[in-house]
């Protein structure tokens, strides 16, 4: 308003047509395939700053990819039909969750395989000793597909594993997140590339050919070998403090067994997007347990939110207790409306979330959720000490999930994302055991003390909460 003041009457006026043009265009176009949320937001910038407003939304505003992307995309179909078809003949499923497994292979394009072996770690450190034993132990390929790969002691360490596979002969092909590696990526690059690896940034910000969003990511991390074994979970290759002495505590899922043909496509699959090189593709592996897996991967490539899809038709369903762990919190109204009503239902949903936090805003706009969601009923628990980066759900005993992504509209809408879907007791009573241990050493939040907090600090809140749909 001010500049309209400022600038002579021959260029104010048209410059508020232009404003109300852009207000009034916007009506019709924002709304499109977007939630609720994110609608309102949206229009809320572009009523108060028509001008700046639709340069963010140009920027950011869209959350599909380039038009080359998304034929190289369909051209893949064909791809994850095959494998699906050989696993469901090589490794059907043996456990009695029939509709959630044709939910998500609907959502994910693969099929539930059983024969395989899980093992959980929360230990950071003695996680990526493992992971370099495992590369050293490769003989043919090494995969791995990270969000943070860095250059620092954690990262070189891994990256001199690899120099010694290259040196035995083994392919070693590594995606990395340009955004998310952004402090070490050409220390990183350049290391990889010294030992002879064969590496990608996966969702360049390309100047041409479409440029893809900046808050468009690729945060999975699938560490590969052989095709006999494969990592999944919240872990990236970076040391454990890297955030200004923030410590992190994860979970990772090590699996071996037919399932790992699953995570060795979804890498497949995102080489290909980013080079249009097909690599070749491992026969199924042989069974190596009794742990029928299915791996849901997710993101802008799939034609709805698949791990939000999922989690909240499963909220709907429970009946006894929901456990969920995330470090970021920023539920949309179907996922709150789904928490209220199974409270209702007599539902117990207990919510972990980090006490340590690395990201203020996104911390401001996920505590503008705690009253509504306590006064609900819902129990949240604010973990001690550490960053609790681990992302897990566990439903009634009969369901668990690990993998990459948040409870957040990022994870749900935006990012690139890939769970391990549980179904059998063993596996998902190993996980609850980690979820108990998050349980020991948290806070219970309590709503009375909670509205006791400064004013202050909830006109911060509710500022985040408006901006948190595009966050």
């Amino acid at each position: 308003m001010l500049l309209k003041h400022l600038l002579p009457p021959d260029l104010a006026y048209p410059l508020l047509v232009i404003e109300w043009l852009i207000r009034i265009v916007m009506l019709f176009v924002v709304p499109l395939r977007r939630s609720p949320e994110a609608t309102r937001s949206w229009l809320l910038l572009i009523l108060f700053l028509p001008i700046p407003g639709i340069i963010l939304y140009l920027a950011i505003g869209r959350p599909k990819f380039p038009a080359w992307r998304v034929a190289r995309a369909q051209g893949l179909l064909p791809f994850y039909a095959a494998l699906g078809d050989k696993l469901a003949s090589a490794a059907p499923p043996t456990s009695e969750c029939p509709s959630i497994q044709a939910l998500g292979e609907q959502l994910g394009r693969l099929p539930p395989v059983c024969g395989n072996r899980v093992e959980f770690s929360d230990d950071y450190d003695g996680a990526i000793a493992r992971l370099i034993e495992d590369i050293d132990g490769a003989q043919h390929h090494v995969r791995l597909l990270v969000y943070i790969f860095a250059d620092d002691a954690t990262g070189r360490e891994v990256i001199a594993a690899l120099a010694r596979a290259v040196a035995r002969g083994v392919r070693v092909h590594v995606l990395v997140d340009p955004v998310g590696s952004h402090h070490w990526r050409r220390g990183t690059i350049h290391r990889l590339r010294d030992a002879g690896v064969e590496v990608r940034e996966v969702l360049p910000l390309r100047v041409l050919r479409g440029r893809t969003r900046r808050d468009m990511r690729n945060h999975r991390k699938l560490f590969l070998i052989d095709g006999t074994i494969g990592w999944a979970g919240s872990q990236n290759i970076v040391a454990k403090d890297f955030a200004k002495g923030i410590v992190n505590r994860e979970l990772v899922a090590r699996v071996e067994g037919p399932a790992v043909a699953e995570m060795e496509a979804i890498f497949l699959g995102d080489w290909y997007l980013e080079t249009e090189e097909m690599l070749d593709s491992p026969d199924v592996p042989a069974p190596a347990g009794d742990a029928t897996v299915q791996l849901l991967p997710s993101g802008a490539d799939y034609p709805l939110e698949g791990f939000e899809t999922l989690l909240i038709w499963q909220i709907h369903e429970a009946r006894e207790r929901v456990v969920m762990v995330t470090p970021y919190l920023i539920p949309d109204e179907d996922l709150i409306g789904a928490m209220r009503t199974a409270v209702l239902r007599g539902v117990t949903i207990d919510l972990v979330v980090s006490q340590v936090v690395d990201h203020p805003i996104v911390r401001l706009a996920q505590c503008s959720f705690y009253d509504d969601l306590l006064r609900s009923g819902v129990r949240i628990w604010a973990f001690r000490d550490y960053l609790l980066h681990a992302k897990s759900v566990s439903i009634d005993g009969r369901l668990a999930v690990v993998g990459s992504s948040n409870v957040d509209i990022r994870s749900f809408q935006l990012n690139e994302e890939v769970s391990l879907l549980l179904y059998d007791a063993p596996e998902i009573e190993r996980l609850e055991a980690f979820q108990r241990g998050y349980l020991d050493n948290s806070d219970r939040i309590d709503l009375d003390a909670w509205r006791k907090r400064p004013a202050i600090r909830r006109l911060g809140e509710n500022f985040a909460r408006l901006v948190s749909p595009l966050l």
